[in-house]
């Protein structure tokens, strides 16, 4: 097989350490003519990966969480080059999305024989997002779960941090402007998203969320208890699970290709899981902006601009909706 050459971005402080990360490059060597590259405090993921791009790699790898894909990404945006994933995160939501295993050795098979796939990404206040922008219950309980306690139990640390935030619901009230309409409710949590993995049960409002639609997909949540917050989050999973829309008055979504969202009072906003502030917040869809090396699968066509679009509002507290003119 003919050697190709590749950039390997790694950042030391993703949440799986341990001897298996200190051999990524020798593993990586066996397969590509390899370039490493590792983040610091004065040299982010993006830059690395922008310095690999010029070099004229074909092929970048970003070793590490969700926020480190998305960093690297937003250097490769409209670009040739393709973005390849090692998932060494918490959550490692990009990855689960795309079919890659969270085992080093099968995402390097995905590297090796997987398919480069055009997915879209967007803009986040600015920032690139690929996965998801929380606003509310999720965006709390990821920003106030401690950096040790994910580097120790993974997933599950978020588990005691969320049922805290669970105990106190404070929900808020949501202006949502698309390009033509504009939506005013009360909510605990609000999400938008590009792809999620069936657990982020947040944005699991419509049936599917598909990155190659050209769509983002809003998901609104109100609860004011916590036996309703928990009923609704297992209803979001199983209707998730069965490609199913969720169904209760207390959920609500729609999908467009751009959204402006305020809170009042302001919320902390999550990007890619990254804190990056309080609302409000703007998103707008890249359509096909980005090339990853995912998981070979059946292709099924994405659905053309004019198909119609999954939507539900109906039954959120105080809900107004008006169409801009």
């Amino acid at each position: 097989m003919t050697e190709r050459r590749a950039a390997l971005i790694f950042n030391p402080a993703a949440g799986h350490a341990g001897d298996a990360v200190e051999s990524l490059p020798e593993r990586l060597r066996r397969d590509f003519a390899l370039t490493v590259y590792e983040t610091s405090e004065d040299r982010s993921a993006a830059a690395c990966a922008e310095a690999a791009r010029l070099e004229g790699v074909p092929l970048v790898i970003a070793a590490g969480g969700d926020g480190t894909i998305s960093s690297v990404a937003s250097a490769l945006l409209g670009t040739d080059t393709y973005l390849g994933i090692l998932p060494l995160g918490t959550a490692n939501s990009i990855a689960l999305t795309l079919g890659i295993p969270d085992d080093l050795e099968g995402a390097i098979e995905v590297l090796v024989r997987g398919e480069p796939t055009r997915i879209d990404a967007a803009r986040a206040n600015g920032r690139t997002m690929i996965l998801l922008s929380a606003i509310g219950l999720h965006a709390d309980t990821v920003g106030e779960t401690p950096q040790d306690a994910k580097q120790r139990w993974g997933v599950l640390a978020y588990i005691t941090t969320g049922l805290k935030k669970l105990m106190s619901l404070e929900p808020f009230q949501v202006d949502i402007e698309t390009e033509d309409q504009r939506i005013h409710c009360r909510a605990v949590a609000v999400t938008v998203a590009n792809m999620a993995p069936a657990r982020t049960v947040l944005a699991q409002g419509p049936s599917a969320l598909s990155p190659e639609d050209g769509r983002l997909d809003l998901t609104v949540v109100s609860a004011t208890t916590l036996v309703e917050a928990v009923a609704t989050g297992l209803h979001l999973l199983r209707t998730a699970l069965d490609g199913e829309p969720a169904e209760r008055d207390n959920i609500g979504f729609l999908a467009a290709r751009r959204f402006r969202i305020s809170t009042d009072p302001p919320q902390h906003v999550l990007i890619d899981g990254e804190e990056v502030g309080t609302t409000p917040l703007v998103v707008e869809c890249l359509p096909r902006a980005l090339t990853v090396m995912a998981a070979r699968r059946e292709v099924v066509p994405a659905p053309p601009p004019s198909a119609e679009v999954e939507a539900k509002l109906e039954g959120l507290p105080e809900l107004e909706v008006e169409p801009k003119a």
